[in-house]
């Protein structure tokens, strides 16, 4: 099925607020197996949304058209009124769902003889729509219908459009479909999409079922493995199958494997971390200069990671170096402040404080002064204690400061990642 998506609202055209809605419904109709062909964002104008759905229907040809927005009770909220002209229809009361807006709306305003007469526009509808209940605010959605063509029209608020999405819409639209649609997601690190893209370049090319996408995080990379079938233990099949060769070309770079739960966020890697260091009931002990404190800090969204974390410390200046990690002086003049042989005694010193079993410390250079030729701009040394042994890890990367503090972060929370599953394999 051909789809597109509608974002009713001069408040998006503006940039007042953020589309998230239209994000939202591409991702879960894919899911679905559902081409979405357009997004278009249109404001609070009657003819300009009619000229969208002509648009729609009689030149891209699409089978269904979502809207979003545009369902409130005032004279701007104009969705209802340009499907219904649209199909040439007549809106008409719909005393279910007046009678569910009268109860709402009597509660906020503290009476049924206080209700604003407009809320009556809200429970508007063709006889040829199907209506669909809000049970998060006052403004039903709709199917309306005419011949094969069919506008779904939901509220504008994300969080009464998704979960009208979820518990209504979406049993409505899998009945549409002739398969199930399962999607893996593959969280990757240390590499960038570009990279990444070459490496899987005749997967991509020669992909049907099942499906694989790219997606650039702000510090790393997620792939979408969707699979279609007529039953779950078949697309488990398929996607075991094609998780198991991407893995094989580039599984070093792969940190996470999961669900629809793993999708959503910027990055998985400190959730990672602490669950490897609590399951394994693994103590840390961290040194930052460069970062400031953001692994730590990263370390700490994990409830229960106290059980593990004994300290996190910002020894920015050498002096704290010295003074509290016992770097010895002679090594910050000889080596400087930005070398493996500092961030070594860094984690070194950091570990022994309370006896952990991993020191991590990261130093470098995060600009945008205080670059050499030898050194420049971006460049970090991570230093990781385990158990007696000491090594050190070299990286320079690109971007402002908060980049190139946040990819150290990251990376310093990967090294300790794949030293836990070193250990692991032991």
């Amino acid at each position: 099925m051909n789809v597109e998506i509608i974002s009713v609202g001069t408040e998006l055209l503006l940039g007042d607020i953020l589309n998230t809605n239209a994000q939202y419904l591409s991702k879960e109709l894919a899911n679905l197996g559902f081409n979405v062909y357009k997004q278009v964002t249109v404001g609070d104008n009657i003819e300009r949304l009619l000229n969208c759905f002509r648009e729609a229907f009689e030149v891209s040809d699409v089978d269904m058209v979502i809207t979003t927005g545009g369902l409130g009770p005032t004279a701007d909220d104009i969705t209802k009124e340009a499907a219904t002209k649209y199909f040439g229809q007549e809106l008409i009361l719909d005393e279910n769902s007046w009678q569910e807006i009268r109860e709402k709306c009597a509660k906020f305003s503290g009476g049924a003889d206080k209700i604003p007469e407009n809320n009556i526009r809200q429970a508007m509808f063709p006889k040829e729509a199907d209506v669909i209940r809000n049970d998060n605010g006052t403004a039903p959605g709709a199917l309306f219908k005419k011949g094969s063509k069919k506008i779904l029209v939901l509220p504008g608020p994300p969080r009464e459009m998704k979960l009208m999405f979820i518990e209504q819409v979406l049993p409505m639209l899998q009945g549409n479909s002739n398969s199930i649609l399962i999607s893996k997601y593959i969280r990757f690190f240390g590499i960038g999409e570009s990279a990444l893209e070459i490496k899987l370049k005749n997967i991509l090319e020669e992909q049907t079922n099942p499906t694989v996408a790219l997606y650039a995080k702000d510090l790393e990379v997620m792939v979408r493995v969707t699979a279609a079938a007529n039953s779950e233990a078949d697309c488990e099949k398929l996607l075991c199958d094609k998780i198991k060769e991407i893995s094989n070309i580039c599984g070093e770079y792969i940190y996470l494997i999961g669900d629809d739960s793993i999708s959503s966020s910027q990055t998985e890697m400190d959730k990672v971390v602490a669950e490897l260091l609590v399951k394994n009931n693994t103590t840390i002990s961290v040194a930052e200069s460069c970062t400031g404190g953001l692994v730590t800090a990263n370390l700490i969204n994990y409830p229960g990671i106290s059980k593990v974390l004994f300290e996190g410390c910002v020894t920015y200046s050498n002096e704290a170096k010295i003074k509290r990690l016992g770097v010895k002086k002679e090594i910050l003049e000889e080596y400087g402040a930005v070398s493996s042989q500092t961030a070594e005694e860094m984690a070194i010193g950091v570990a022994k404080s309370f006896n952990s079993e991993i020191g991590v410390s990261t130093t470098g250079i995060a600009g945008p002064d205080g670059g050499t030729s030898e050194k420049p701009v971006g460049l970090v040394y991570f230093g990781i204690y385990y158990k007696g042994k000491t090594f050190s890890i070299k990286k320079i990367f690109s971007g402002d400061r908060r980049k190139v503090r946040e990819r150290a972060a990251m990376e310093a929370l990967n090294q300790v990642r794949i030293l836990l599953l070193k250990n692991e394999k032991q």
